[in-house]
């Protein structure tokens, strides 16, 4: 089963950016829907952006015009990058994979996770 490592979080003033890479391994990665959660201090984990095989994206409505996902197949990578940054974003990021061709929101809809990249975003 696919293997999830992600790296790039750290802490960045309000406005900056952050690139999130999350490194797949043991799988074949073109074939996996990709996502990215975040879960805040004393919130449930929400979806924040998800590649399809085509490279297909879709946003939470909250990121949408600041952050981008894309995806490596050659690196077997997918990345999120995050601009204008601002302290609500403050969350540890995870990346998720799916076996499924269909567009998922749902943490259900992902079976395998990575362990988290703390992002943390000051006023």
């Amino acid at each position: 089963q696919v293997q999830l490592v992600e790296s790039g979080g750290g802490l960045v003033q309000a406005g900056g950016s952050l690139r999130l890479s999350c490194a797949a391994s043991r799988g074949t990665f073109s074939m996996y829907l990709m996502g990215w959660f975040r879960q805040a201090p004393g919130k449930e984990r929400e979806f924040v952006a998800a590649i399809g095989w085509y490279s297909n994206t879709y946003y939470t409505d909250s990121v949408k015009g600041r952050f981008t996902i894309s995806r490596d197949n050659a690196k077997d990578t997918v990345y999120l990058q995050m601009n204008t940054l601002k302290p609500e974003d403050t969350a540890v990021y995870y990346c998720a994979a799916s076996r499924t061709m269909s567009m998922a929101t749902m943490m259900e809809n992902y079976p395998y996770w990575g362990q988290g990249t703390q992002v943390t975003v000051s006023s």
